[in-house]
């Protein structure tokens, strides 16, 4: 793998296309019970950005503000969210994308591979 190719993994190159962001950022009925629970719509967006992004990417976003524009307005169509930009104000209390983080790698079986043993 490429230096070039190293920085890019697990990173958005670009927007996805359509056809991207209806197979791996559609919310079913199960991932908006995940939701539902959050209080204010930067967290039920932030949560909902980390949850489709490392189902996409493969790994959980440094900054999930900095997902793409059209995937934030996506899922903040579907969560009835008026304005994707509140998604900025996502994490501004410390440990709430990470608190998020392990709950969705609880609820969908990811793992750490640094902590994976052999």
């Amino acid at each position: 793998m490429t230096d070039e190719q190293a920085a890019g993994y697990g990173a958005f190159g670009g927007a996805p296309s359509r056809a991207e962001l209806e197979r791996y950022f559609f919310l079913d009925d199960a991932d908006r019970e995940l939701i539902q629970d959050k209080r204010r719509d930067h967290n039920r967006l932030g949560f909902a950005v980390q949850l489709t992004s490392v189902r996409f990417l493969g790994r959980f976003m440094p900054d999930p503000r900095q997902v793409p524009a059209e995937v934030a307005e996506y899922l903040a169509e579907q969560l009835d969210i008026a304005d994707a930009s509140c998604l900025k104000l996502y994490g501004e209390r410390d440990g709430t994308a990470r608190t998020h983080a392990g709950e969705i790698q609880q609820v969908e079986g990811w793992q750490d591979f640094a902590k994976l043993e052999v």
